[in-house]
């Protein structure tokens, strides 16, 4: 064996030791199955809207909490229920110490139909811890605004009045108020609750 073989061989030796190392101090890479954001995680942008019950409000005052937040409307004829339906479910599928660590917030897009009584009602239905909110037009838009959240108003005929095409991605706000994954209408329930364990334990 010549000198620069054995050079190269020891060369990949000493790499997978180290990569060893750090795999025995550090962990495994932790891999989201929903879609990451990348470091520096971004900050979720704070927000002030009202609650059913006439309060403001605040997201910050999640810190300590992670977050699921969506924004969808008390008409929606399916994509919303679904989705928290779904919500409920990856809920119900944690330990009760860490659901209760996990805040499901619904915002509307839809302000001129759904009042902040309204939302409410609308997910009392699905998880009584659930929070809705709603507020002025100028309140909510910029909410959609700051989260990138397309929403178009269509005319129907229907009885429920006119539908509204809106983003339906769930985002994920981990406990220091940073946005680390979102999820994709009709996600299966098992991926966020994957995500949810990982931000979850990194509290503990």
């Amino acid at each position: 064996m010549d000198r620069r073989t054995l050079l190269v061989g020891l060369g990949v030796f000493l790499l997978i030791g180290i990569v060893a190392i750090a795999t025995l101090l550090f962990g495994s890479p932790v891999k989201f199955r929903g879609t990451t954001y990348e470091q520096p995680y971004p900050v979720a942008p704070d927000f002030v809207l009202t609650r059913g019950n006439g309060s403001s409000f605040t997201l910050s005052t999640m810190r300590g909490r992670v977050v699921l937040l969506f924004f969808g409307y008390t008409s929606c004829p399916d994509v919303c229920p679904t989705t928290l339906a779904e919500l409920n479910q990856a809920l119900g599928k944690l330990k009760q110490s860490d659901a209760d660590r996990v805040q499901v917030l619904f915002v509307t897009v839809d302000p001129e139909r759904d009042t902040p009584e309204r939302v409410q009602e609308y997910v009392d239905h699905f998880n009584r811890n659930f929070i809705g909110l709603s507020g002025a037009e100028s309140d909510v838009a910029k909410v959609w605004n700051d989260y990138g959240v397309f929403r178009e108003i269509v005319e129907g005929t229907s009885a429920a009045g006119y539908l509204v095409n809106h983003t339906a991605r769930v985002t994920m706000i981990d406990q220091e108020g940073n946005m680390r994954a979102s999820f994709g209408f009709e996600t299966p329930v098992d991926d966020i609750v994957h995500d949810l364990k990982i931000v979850l334990k990194e509290a503990n």
